[in-house]
C-alpha cells in the first residue's frame, strides 16, 4: 500500500510540475508577444499624432538646426517645429541623430513623424520621402584650408582623384557622385560615421583631413572660429531644402505645408531665419 501511495504521489508531483512549466511558458510567450506588439510602431498620420498630442521629431545636432547651450535649446528647425506644434496644440519630442540613414530608418518604421532639418529636394529623395514645401534655400560647399597651393581646389576639374569627406549617409554623397560624372573622372568619397558636419569642418581646420563637403549655412555659422578655412567653392547649385515625412503620412504633410505657406509670410519667420542665417544673401 505504501508503494502505491508513493507512486501516486510521484505522479501528482510530476503532473503539477508539468502544469507549472506549461503555464510559465504560456505566460512568457504572452508577455513577449505583448512586449513586441507594444514596441512595434507604424508610421502615423496627423490624426494619430493629434490624438496622442505628441509630435516625434528627429533632426541633426549642428550649429544651425538644433543645439543646446547649458539648459537652453536653440536652432532654426527647432524653433520652426515649436511654432508649428504651438499652433496645433502639440508637444514635441526631439531626438537628435547624427546618422542620416538612422533618421530615414526611424521615419520609415514610425519611430519619428518628421525629419526636421534641411534636406535637398532632389529626385532621389523624393522617390522615398514625402518632402514638405521648401523651408529655405541652401547649397553644398567644399571645405578646404586657405594658403595651401599644392592642395588648393580652384575648379571642379581639380577634384579629380581627390577624396572628399562627408557625414555617413549624407545627401551630399549623391551630389558628389553626380559631380564626378560631370567632370568625367573619379572623386573618392570617405563617409565618416559618428561625426557631425561642423566636426568635419574642424577636422579640415586642424589638418586631419584635406577636404570635406558641408551645407553652406552650417559652414557659415562656424567660419569665424576657423579663419584658416575656405568655403568659397560651391559643390552644388543653390537649391530648395525641405523637411520630410513618411510617404504614408499625407495629412501630416498637408498640415505642414499649409502652416509653412502661411508662416513664411510672417515677420516671426523672417526673424527666426535671420537669427540663424545672418550671413545669408537671400
Amino acid at each position: 500500500m505504501k508503494y502505491k501511495s508513493d507512486k501516486q504521489a510521484t505522479r501528482i508531483i510530476r503532473y503539477l510540475l508539468t502544469v507549472i512549466i506549461v503555464s510559465a511558458i504560456f505566460f512568457i510567450c504572452r508577455y513577449c508577444n505583448h512586449y513586441v506588439e507594444k514596441d512595434t510602431r507604424m508610421p502615423r498620420d496627423y490624426a494619430a499624432i493629434a490624438e496622442e498630442g505628441i509630435l516625434r521629431v528627429t533632426t541633426e545636432y549642428n550649429p544651425v538646426s538644433f543645439y543646446t547651450n547649458g539648459d537652453t535649446t536653440s536652432g532654426f528647425d527647432y524653433e520652426l517645429i515649436q511654432a508649428f506644434a504651438h499652433e496645433k496644440g502639440l508637444k514635441v519630442q526631439f531626438t537628435p541623430e547624427i546618422s542620416f540613414n538612422k533618421r530615414l530608418k526611424g521615419l520609415a518604421n514610425g519611430q519619428y513623424d518628421i525629419i526636421a532639418m534641411g534636406i535637398p529636394t532632389i529626385q532621389e529623395l523624393k522617390d522615398s520621402l514625402r518632402l514638405t514645401l521648401p523651408i529655405m534655400l541652401n547649397r553644398q560647399v567644399l571645405v578646404q584650408r586657405k594658403h595651401n597651393d599644392s592642395l588648393q581646389i580652384n575648379s571642379h576639374l581639380d577634384l579629380a582623384g581627390c577624396t572628399l569627406h562627408v557625414v555617413k549617409g549624407s545627401p551630399s554623397i549623391l551630389r558628389v557622385r553626380n559631380l564626378g560624372n560631370e567632370i568625367g573622372d573619379t572623386i573618392y568619397i570617405k563617409e565618416v560615421a559618428k561625426c557631425s558636419p561642423d566636426q568635419l569642418v574642424k577636422q579640415v581646420a586642424d589638418g586631419k583631413i584635406d577636404y570635406a563637403v558641408c551645407d553652406e549655412n552650417i559652414a557659415q555659422a562656424i567660419i569665424d572660429s576657423f579663419p584658416q578655412i575656405d568655403i568659397s567653392k560651391a559643390i552644388s547649385f543653390t537649391q530648395f531644402y525641405s523637411w520630410a515625412v513618411n510617404k504614408k503620412s499625407p495629412a501630416l504633410a498637408d498640415s505642414l505645408n499649409d502652416w509653412i505657406s502661411r508662416f513664411q509670410k510672417k515677420k516671426e519667420y523672417q526673424e527666426i531665419y535671420r537669427k540663424y542665417h545672418p550671413k545669408s544673401k537671400d
